[in-house]
């Protein structure tokens, strides 16, 4: 019922709007509007309320509640569905429990906070409360579970042209991280359950360290790590960021599935890559290997170039890549 009453107020945006005809509207009591309107401006919305003429609607929290982003979505599917928490553990556990219970593909799980947020390889990654973007998107592509590899690309593609929408100008770290300065502001994981020849769904999680200040990066990752708001000296709007990263993802994830390619995609990690042409270490387990990265091949793999002279793809799933000196 919150939800329907942020929406009436939504409608009626610089207008009041009487507390009986929300009650009529609703079909509740005008002491239920009163509580919902409580509880409403608890949640940070400014509501302004005068005797006999109702409530009006100020401004509107930096919320990732569907209510707040879908104003800012012109997508067909993905973000019609959002799956709202205030805390989670993970936004992507929570998608693959929901995606196994039949969830249609595009709903997008999002949380304020996640407390056991991972990366890549099993890595932890830090999610402070309504600090970041921190969210899980269902996919159900109909292609092969080789194939499954290149939606990573698509989604950093997705989230390097949202960030340049704002303004923000960003790279690609092959294959899953966007960085700023040379730092890590934002990783993509991608998990599938599949079988030999069939993919059951995709989750695809994305973590932006948007709002987050100095003070809440810990020291063992401060060299590597940082975010929007740290680089940019301004504090970003979440809400138009999450519908600027589902409106790129959709397009470019239509143009995967109906065309069978991700010429796109590969065109703007290749154009925004901060490897390309730099000396790099390619980390399997206790492995390393120097090497040359050279190019993006059209299925997305890393194109390297060894010591001896010799070309070779690297595959995405199979190992880490770091600078010769550092993080990149």
């Amino acid at each position: 019922m919150k939800e329907e009453i942020i929406s009436l107020l939504k409608k009626n945006k610089n207008e009041f709007i009487s507390g009986e005809d929300i009650s009529s509207i609703l079909g509740i009591s005008r002491a239920a509007v009163w509580k919902y309107m409580k509880v409403i401006k608890e949640d940070g919305y400014n509501i302004e309320s005068v005797s006999r003429k109702g409530y009006k609607l100020i401004s509107s929290p930096d919320l990732l509640t569907f209510e707040e982003i879908n104003s800012y979505l012109n997508t067909n599917h993905i973000g019609k569905q959002i799956i709202y928490f205030n805390s989670i553990d993970s936004t992507n556990n929570e998608a693959k429990k929901l995606a196994s219970s039949g969830c249609p593909e595009g709903a997008v799980i999002i949380s304020e906070e996640q407390t056991m947020g991972r990366g890549r390889l099993g890595r932890s990654w830090i999610s402070p409360k309504f600090k970041g973007i921190w969210m899980s998107v269902i996919l159900r592509p109909d292609i092969d579970p080789m194939n499954v590899a290149k939606i990573t690309q698509v989604g950093a593609a997705a989230v390097l042209r949202a960030l340049k929408e704002q303004g923000i100008n960003a790279y690609i770290k092959w294959p899953n991280d966007i960085v700023i300065n040379n730092k890590k502001v934002c990783g993509i994981l991608t998990e599938m359950s599949g079988e030999i020849n069939k993919v059951n769904y995709i989750a695809m999680g994305i973590g932006i360290n948007v709002n987050i200040d100095k003070e809440d990066i810990p020291k063992e990752i401060e060299e590597i790590a940082t975010s929007l708001k740290i680089e940019e000296g301004k504090s970003i709007k979440r809400k138009t960021l999450v519908a600027g990263i589902l409106n790129n993802l959709e397009e470019l994830y239509e143009e995967f599935i109906k065309n069978e390619d991700i010429k796109t995609s590969i065109n703007i990690c290749r154009e925004n890559s901060i490897l390309i042409g730099k000396s790099i270490r390619i980390i399997n387990r206790n492995n390393e290997i120097q090497a040359q990265a050279i190019d993006l091949s059209d299925d997305g793999k890393l194109i390297v170039k060894y010591d001896d002279g010799s070309v070779h793809e690297v595959i995405s799933g199979e190992v880490s890549v770091r600078g010769l000196y550092g993080y990149v």
